[in-house]
């Protein structure tokens, strides 16, 4: 059976021969462990923006109806550390808006209720090496509400075929919520990193979530299911996102610049003017 970074390895070579070499950056990427890096460059990219767009649906549970469609995207970027060789740092900005479930329409009301789209300001991803696996540990959230979310088990990677590789990094979240209520929900997230000169596509991803519905729609449980892939500029968006982006979330286009920013976002200070 072929080792973790064996099976990373021996596809990074197909993938980045096919996609072009990826430009070294500031910092220890280059001293990195190959695994991490090639993870890295896949979800973040080496420096410059890069977007994930995502496009899917809400459905109850557990009928199934499909309540809403919902569309969105992330903007990330990386900092390699200079006082370490196995950790990155993912700085990722994302939004998703609600739409109708059958005309595509992005939501402002729904029954009466005002409909908010899903918006994080920031989030911080540090990717570590332990145990020859990659652990992904999150922080998010303003004020005393910051939270940090270890990764416990580590992500999985699998090789499909000669040509993709499959991380899947499954949350598990059960916290307090200040008024007393607990937050709970289960995410999955399945990446799949494809080589070879055919691939339309390279980077994919298949995210679920089980949790409450929105607080919008009432009551219950729901199956969020989006699908996503990675672009290089804002000029690839489909036209309907990127107009809603521009007009609604034009924050949201760039991903946080530094950690300076982050630590300003997580005492609540109002960043729309931060130097890019």
């Amino acid at each position: 059976m072929r080792t973790f970074s064996a099976l990373l390895i021996g596809a990074a070579a197909m993938m980045f021969a096919a996609a072009g070499a990826v430009s070294g950056s500031e910092g220890t990427r280059d001293r990195a462990p190959e695994e991490l890096r090639i993870w890295v460059d896949g979800r973040a990219g080496a420096g410059d923006p890069v977007y994930w767009i995502a496009e899917g649906g809400v459905y109850a549970y557990p009928s199934g109806e499909k309540l809403f469609g919902m569309i969105g995207f992330d903007a990330s970027t990386v900092i390699w550390p200079e006082d370490a060789s196995d950790r990155a740092i993912h700085l990722t900005r994302k939004t998703f808006a609600y739409t109708h479930p059958a005309t595509g329409e992005i939501l402002t009301e729904h029954k009466g209720q005002p409909v908010e789209p899903v918006a994080y300001p920031y989030q911080m991803i540090t990717y570590r090496m332990q145990n020859g696996k990659i652990h992904g540990d999150v922080e998010q959230g303003v004020g005393d509400q910051v939270r940090r979310i270890e990764s416990q088990e580590g992500m999985q990677v699998r090789k499909l075929g000669e040509n993709t590789l499959a991380v899947t990094a499954s949350v598990f979240l059960d916290f307090p919520l200040p008024q007393g209520s607990r937050y709970q929900a289960w995410e999955n997230y399945d990446f799949f990193l494809h080589s070879g000169e055919n691939v339309d596509e390279p980077h994919q991803l298949s995210w679920q979530r089980y949790s409450a519905l929105p607080p919008f729609a009432g009551k219950g449980k729901a199956i969020y299911h989006l699908l996503s892939w990675r672009v290089e500029n804002e000029e690839e968006f489909p036209p309907a996102l990127l107009a809603w982006a521009r007009e609604e979330m034009p924050m949201w286009l760039r991903p946080p610049a530094n950690l300076d920013e982050i630590r300003a976002l997580q005492s609540g200070a109002d960043i729309r003017n931060w130097p890019q």
